[in-house]
């Protein structure tokens, strides 16, 4: 069998190589470069209370790359296994992850108060903040960060809480990053986010 001549093949290859430009040209003309933030993203103003009772918004976290996940103080199970998660990457880290901050806000303002965020959040590392607030201030932060949150009445006629168990990775603007994925070794999410921080 013969051998393509090489008048054949070269005209080929640029055809090949003009089709990979184009294809990476509307990649990057489609994938945003840069994370957004506000209204047209994930992520945004906020005022909260943290669990020593002192206010804290957005502002706060400009400077450092944050994780935030939403969860409550009642929470059986995903909650107290991911702020663990959480803590063991950050152990992991080292003192890298003195460049990370972590936010762990209540979307049950009725019972976590800032003194039970503060015992609650005893078991865990204490580099993670707890953050509350009014009702009215939870779920607007919860908006804006496009979480989920719904209270469901149950049989014994106390309530659970239903939300988003996302781990957002914002970076030090304030710009959604992506989420963290937590279900791995704990020193791989931290070879992960030493990338980022």
């Amino acid at each position: 069998m013969r051998r393509p001549s090489r008048s054949v093949l070269l005209p080929l290859a640029a055809f090949v190589a003009g089709l990979v430009a184009i294809s990476i040209a509307l990649v990057m003309t489609l994938v945003p470069q840069h994370p957004q933030s506000g209204p047209s993203g994930i992520g945004g103003p906020f005022t909260l209370v943290n669990q020593d009772g002192a206010t804290v918004s957005e502002r706060d976290f400009v400077g450092k790359p944050y994780l935030m996940f939403f969860g409550f103080t009642h929470c059986p199970d995903v909650c107290p296994t991911t702020l663990q998660q959480i803590s063991d990457v950050l152990a992991a880290l080292g003192p890298k992850a003195d460049a990370l901050k972590v936010a762990f806000v209540s979307v049950d303002p009725e019972r976590d108060r800032p003194e039970s965020l503060k015992t609650y959040l005893s078991s865990f590392d204490p580099r993670i903040v707890g953050l509350t607030g009014s009702p009215e201030q939870v779920a607007a932060t919860i908006k804006t960060f496009r979480a989920y949150a719904k209270k469901v009445p149950s049989q014994n006629g106390d309530y659970t809480m239903e939300h988003t168990a996302l781990v957002y990775l914002m970076d030090a603007r304030n710009g959604f990053v992506g989420a963290v994925n937590l279900n791995r070794p704990a020193a791989e999410t931290a070879a992960e986010l030493s990338k980022r921080i």
